[in-house]
């Protein structure tokens, strides 16, 4: 049964290792050209979709590598949004025609998110692949004219953090819904970039100060993702009391989402990379709910250094991928927050 206190709202699913492009920062090492065997079979991610319907129908996004490589994706969108859940699509857009925009539309996909690391050509497609930029903001053209919401991602980055007010002004002239911001997560093939491309502390202190800003003007939703401690800055700025709200706001992994690998791996999220289980052996809710890894990313007073300190703990959470990245340990603290919390009174 769905137990409202740990409730899944979003289930990632990497439909597919397969891809057309091979970005710089991809959260992936072994992106295919190919549908790999290993993938989960349309028969088990039927079984996905009717556990998912069974337990609290959270948004279901489909994504890959690119989510249009897979033949059957079609198939999938449209059972899923047929057992009642919300169906988004997460893609790099290249591959995204007229008709292709009418099929997703028609399989019950009512939200799209697409890839653009630059607010020009040159910056794009230095992360994606020369011409990708003119074929992501043709197949966005396609996804906005068959009615399909859009969202913008972008990933923050020293190559085009510059970009800021470019991007935001691209996503309002391509009437998109939203613009995602993500700070660069090192993962996969984003691990070779990192130590050039990722933002350091002061840096990503003054960028989530931008975004603060514009989340509060901005005619669009602007976010910052993959930046939980946007909501310490926030509440900074407000000068709002950090025990205001204890409810979780920033890193979400394991707490209300999850990611589903092309193999059926259970993770907190993309970017993290230790296991909870696996679907092919047991119901995503049944891990959901069982998980000690996920129960452990539950418990907040087990958070230790800077983050099991800070006042902010419980609606920041600090980044648990980056804090396994740099310290081997999913419950260290964030080493790119710039904050240096006073102990919290026992």
């Amino acid at each position: 049964m769905f137990n409202s206190e740990l409730s899944l709202r979003r289930v990632y699913w990497e439909t597919t290792a397969g891809c057309n492009l091979r970005c710089l920062h991809c959260r992936r090492i072994d992106i295919l050209d190919h549908v790999s065997s290993n993938e989960i079979s349309t028969s088990q991610s039927f079984a996905l979709i009717d556990d998912c319907a069974a337990n609290g129908k959270p948004v279901l996004i489909l994504s890959g590598g690119e989510p249009l490589f897979r033949r059957d994706i079609f198939e999938i969108a449209s059972y899923a949004s047929k057992k009642g859940l919300p169906v988004a699509l997460s893609t790099n857009g290249t591959l995204v025609t007229k008709t292709i925009a009418e099929k997703i539309k028609g399989s019950g996909v009512y939200y799209s998110s697409v890839s653009l690391d630059g607010a020009v050509a040159e910056t794009h497609d230095y992360f994606r692949g020369k011409g990708n930029f003119e074929r992501a903001l043709n197949g966005i053209t396609h996804l906005r004219d068959a009615g399909i919401k859009l969202q913008i991602n972008f990933t923050v980055t020293k190559k085009n953090v510059w970009e800021l007010e470019k991007i935001y002004d691209l996503a309002l002239a391509l009437n998109a819904n939203a613009l995602y911001l993500f700070l660069l997560v090192p993962v996969g093939c984003g691990v070779k970039i990192a130590e050039s491309d990722m933002l350091n502390k002061e840096e990503v202190e003054e960028h989530l100060k931008w975004v603060c800003k514009k989340e509060k003007a901005s005619k669009l939703e602007v976010r910052a993702i993959c930046a939980p401690q946007f909501y310490r800055v926030k509440a900074q700025v407000l000068n709002e009391d950090p025990r205001k709200n204890n409810r979780r706001m920033g890193c979400l992994a394991g707490i209300n989402i999850c990611f589903i690998s092309h193999t059926g791996e259970v993770f907190p999220c993309g970017y993290l990379p230790i296991t909870a289980g696996n679907i092919k052996d047991a119901p995503l809710s049944k891990i959901w709910n069982d998980s000690v890894l996920f129960q452990r990313l539950r418990d907040f007073d087990q958070l230790t250094g800077k983050c099991g300190q800070c006042l902010f703990k419980e609606a920041c959470g600090g980044c648990r991928a980056r804090a396994f990245y740099t310290h081997g340990n999913e419950m260290a603290e964030e080493p790119y927050c710039h904050y240096e919390p006073t102990p919290s009174p026992h």
